[in-house]
């Protein structure tokens, strides 16, 4: 089983979600969907595709204006939750420590989060790509609870621009082998940046990749089917 994830982003609207429901309710998978939508538009789902979210609150309950809280998305059916979002990181200066801490949040309420982590265009032309992502994850992953990991290459989100397969390959192995280490070796990785239906076959062939987080082409039928269908 792989995990096809979507990440709608600030994207969509109450219309364009039923459609898209609607549509896969009748797709045939042996694989996970989950499909994390703005806040406005959780809630909904079926037997094929679960709806997550894309953050979650630091804080619990309170004085905490234009937060969502663990208990919130958890009365939302909310089962999954994107957490270090390259953008939330770049946007609104999430650090590791936030991330992990809102991955405890998550797993407080019961919600698996989706951790991202991923180097940047100046990481890799450094060489720094194992050494930040490495320390990205152990700085960001809760120390209890399940969670998912995505890395996401900062260069290659939105850009059309993926690592090579053997990049891939070897920032997975590096990530499988730290995880292993602290007895996470059943943790899924999957691989964000540019996901779409002509390389995502490939990608989902490379080991250690347990599926893929996509953008853009998760906002269309005609795309992210076929990538739901690259999943062996």
């Amino acid at each position: 089983m792989k995990f096809i994830i979507g990440n709608w982003k600030s994207n969509g609207d109450i219309d364009k979600k039923d459609s898209m429901i609607k549509s896969l309710k009748s797709v045939k998978t042996n694989n996970k969907v989950i499909l994390c939508m703005p806040f406005h538009l959780l809630g909904g789902g079926n037997s094929v595709v679960e709806i997550g979210a894309q953050d979650i609150s630091l804080y619990p309950n309170g004085a905490y204006t234009g937060d969502i809280s663990g208990q919130m998305l958890k009365e939302s059916n909310v089962k999954y939750v994107i957490v270090g979002h390259s953008e939330r990181r770049k946007y609104h200066n999430e650090t590791n420590e936030i991330v992990r801490k809102k991955s405890e949040n998550a797993i407080a309420n019961g919600i698996i989060p989706i951790i991202c982590i991923g180097e940047s265009e100046t990481d890799k032309k450094a060489g720094r790509t194992m050494s930040v992502v490495k320390k990205m994850l152990l700085d960001s992953i809760p120390k209890q609870g399940d969670f998912i990991v995505a890395y996401e290459p900062c260069w290659a989100i939105g850009t059309g621009v993926i690592p090579t397969t053997n990049e891939i390959s070897a920032v997975h192995e590096t990530l499988f082998k730290a995880l292993s280490k602290i007895g996470r070796d059943t943790t899924p990785i999957l691989y964000g940046g540019s996901v779409n239906p002509t390389n995502a076959s490939e990608i989902m062939s490379i080991n250690n990749v347990h599926g893929v987080l996509v953008g853009g082409a998760s906002l269309k039928y005609d795309t992210f089917l076929p990538i739901i269908n690259a999943a062996k």
